[in-house]
């Protein structure tokens, strides 16, 4: 039990260690160091975006992508700070404060554990495709909307911005005419700058070069030519060079059923978001693949841990992660050398980060709004059926309007709803009272490619699994079929599964028709099937001789139930 739990969840950084080598190291060495550095402006507007000071930024992106990496399931997964959590973190410091952020920090990270230990990591997989584009693309609008304000430096003469989407752009056009130039021609440099880099140096993050070029421009300005207009990180920041102490929060009951619908949003968007780019990650480097579950629980693990130390929700971050693999780096090492070089940053480097410029971050958040965005993937899906088209816009519009803990909710009932339409269109319930072609069968066990049925057998059969979603179909074909037969061969062999309501009425059913005076016989029940409805009355009400492996076993105990009647 023990070595099958360890096998389990075997961190990869403990099975790349087994193959590692010299020539692995530099690769990861050189990967580290050029994926921290694209973190860390990253790191620094992911940060003030959330409503947290900057240092909290690079304080997640060390903390929780060391803990990634030396737990994680995949082989070159870079965790850290998201574009896709702003909107949530943003909207919990508003409601509740930086303590409640982190204890919804904490319970997200509890429950992305349990999912790692539960072994349900492969479930997350299966979230339709329609949710996760709606609500991605509906966070790059919001994100791309709180950069407005810095974008064009605009003036609200202190009067604080709404929260909500359509608040925030009724305050933009009414404040619209305090426009600062300056600001909004260096975003609109920065964001010239990030686009023209990969053209002319593939290598080195655009985001990296802006801020350095930006900055240094945005401070000779202010120094010899006097334009104070431009506001920079220390004008509204005060940075602290360190990793503070840990401080464990007071959790009580009244907080957890406050902040749990919060910590769960933030752990099924931390469990999309990381699992999303493992998978992708593994189609790049081919070879072994990531460890769903050990990636939850190092995901969990990392979200429990990072806000003790001030830090926000952390998860899987896709464009690092290709970053990392786009240099080389093949194992987890190269993720702890990233956590590394951020750390060195932070406490050799910070103090020069409150010369960047606000604007100049508002611009690499408009680049980062318009990737996650995927606008073709969403355009390309609004001709699909309609009821993906309608999964997809609900998802989109509540995360915007809204907020996203409620588009995840109501766009995963959605999906279930209409996937339960779907089975339920797709599973049948037909009648046979004459004769059964069995051509082209797995049950065809003698010559015979049609039998006849005896006079006073019909055969039911059930296409499609049998659970609450079939079950009353089920019994309305049973009622239109009425009661003309003295014995129903009820055929499971398309019944994969069978919950209880499906169990249930099959129960009904069989009571039903032995009250009538008609038997009752299984066919072709399948292992999984039939052990649930051993656990059942069925048994003994129709009798264990009367469960028949196939339909030519069923149709020759049918004749002998006749003949003992004759």
């Amino acid at each position: 039990m023990k070595k099958d739990f360890l096998k389990d969840f075997t961190p990869q950084l403990f099975i790349s260690l087994r193959t590692y080598n010299k020539e692995k190291f530099i690769n990861d060495l050189m990967s580290g160091l050029i994926v921290g550095i694209v973190a860390l402006p990253l790191a620094l507007a992911f940060g003030i975006a959330s409503g947290v000071t900057p240092e909290k930024g690079i304080i997640t992106a060390i903390i929780a992508g060391f803990i990634i990496s030396f737990m994680g399931g995949s082989r070159v997964q870079i965790g850290g700070p998201t574009g896709a959590f702003i909107v949530i973190v943003y909207g919990v410091v508003q409601t509740h404060g930086i303590k409640g952020l982190i204890i919804a920090t904490i319970i997200s990270g509890v429950i992305l554990v349990l999912l790692g230990v539960f072994k349900l990591g492969k479930i997350i997989k299966f979230i339709p495709y329609p949710i996760i584009v709606g609500f991605t693309s509906g966070i790059a609008v919001t994100i791309f909307t709180t950069q407005i304000a810095d974008v064009f430096g605009l003036n609200f003469g202190g009067e604080k911005l709404p929260g909500d989407f359509i608040g925030k752009w009724i305050m933009y056009f009414k404040y619209f005419g305090t426009i600062n130039w300056w600001n909004t021609l260096i975003s609109i440099a920065s964001i010239f700058i990030i686009v023209m880099t990969p053209r002319i140096v593939k290598k080195v993050p655009g985001s990296l070069v802006a801020i350095l070029i930006i900055t240094v421009v945005v401070y000779l300005l202010k120094t010899y030519v006097g334009i104070e207009v431009i506001d920079t990180i220390g004008d509204r920041f005060r940075i602290k060079a360190e990793i503070p102490d840990a401080e464990i929060p007071v959790i009580n009951m009244a907080a957890i059923i406050d902040l749990l619908p919060v910590a769960i949003t933030i752990a099924m968007l931390g469990a999309i978001e990381s699992l999303l780019s493992a998978t992708v990650a593994d189609g790049v480097i081919g070879g072994e693949k990531h460890n769903s579950n050990t990636e939850l629980i190092a995901q969990g693990v990392a979200n429990i841990v990072t806000p003790l130390f001030g830090g926000i929700p952390a998860t899987g971050a896709i464009a690092r992660t290709m970053t990392n693999i786009n240099n080389g780096g093949r194992t987890p090492i190269a993720g702890i050398i990233h956590a590394v070089v951020l750390l060195l940053i932070l406490l050799l480097f910070m103090p020069l980060a409150q010369y960047i410029p606000m604007a100049c971050l508002a611009g690499i958040l408009v680049i980062v709004s318009y990737n996650m965005s995927e606008w073709r993937t969403f355009k390309s899906l609004l001709r699909n059926q309609k009821s993906d088209i309608a999964v997809l816009l609900i998802t989109f519009f509540l995360t915007v309007i809204f907020d996203l803990t409620v588009a995840i909710e109501v766009g995963l009932l959605l999906a279930v709803v209409l996937f339960l339409k779907r089975i339920n269109e797709v599973s049948q319930v037909s009648v046979i009272k004459d004769q059964l072609d069995l051509t082209d069968e797995s049950e065809f066990t003698q010559n015979e490619e049609i039998l006849s049925l005896p006079e006073g057998v019909e055969v039911y059969e059930i296409d499609g699994p049998f659970f609450f979603g079939i079950a009353n179909k089920f019994d309305e074909s049973m009622r239109e079929i009425g009661e003309s037969s003295k014995i129903r061969i009820i055929r499971m062999r398309l019944v994969p599964f069978i919950d209880s309501t499906g169990l249930h009425n099959l129960t009904g059913l069989c009571r039903k028709s032995m009250k009538d005076g008609i038997q009752v016989v299984l066919s072709g029940v399948r292992p999984e099937v039939h052990a649930m409805i051993e656990k059942s009355e069925i048994p003994n009400m129709i009798g264990e001789i009367n469960i028949c492996d196939n339909i030519n076993i069923a149709i020759e105990r049918a004749k002998q139930i006749l003949e003992n009647e004759d």
